[in-house]
């Protein structure tokens, strides 16, 4: 199975833009559909955008018209482009990965930290 990195978190103005990265290690990375989710203390993780395993990607309504979700495969790497940033995007975001077409538990990532401030 894979094993997810995240990276590209960090402090940014609001109205900023970030782009996350997962980096996926060992498995096959075309066997899994990924997905970007996000926590914050005392809360539930929440989808933020996940591929879907027939080919449609799903964003929540916070993130749709600001955030795009994308994949290299030559690169094994998904990206979140997150633009229009706003402090309630503060959050840690994690990388899911999920095997196509099962329903087997997704795959974590550690997390990287998205701070909006200004």
């Amino acid at each position: 199975q894979v094993q997810l990195v995240e990276s590209g978190g960090g402090l940014v103005q609001p109205g900023g833009s970030l782009r996350l990265s997962c980096q996926a290690s060992g498995g096959s990375f075309s066997l899994y559909v990924f997905g970007w989710y996000r926590q914050t203390p005392g809360k539930q993780r929440e989808l933020v955008a996940r591929e879907l395993s027939g080919g449609s990607i799903n964003y929540s309504d916070s993130a749709k018209g600001r955030f795009t979700i994308s994949r290299d495969n030559n690169k094994r790497t998904v990206y979140l482009q997150m633009n229009a940033l706003q402090s309630e995007d503060t959050a840690v975001y994690y990388c899911g990965g999920f095997e196509r077409w099962s329903t087997v538990a997704p795959i974590w990532g550690q997390g990287t930290q998205v701070t909006v401030s200004s």
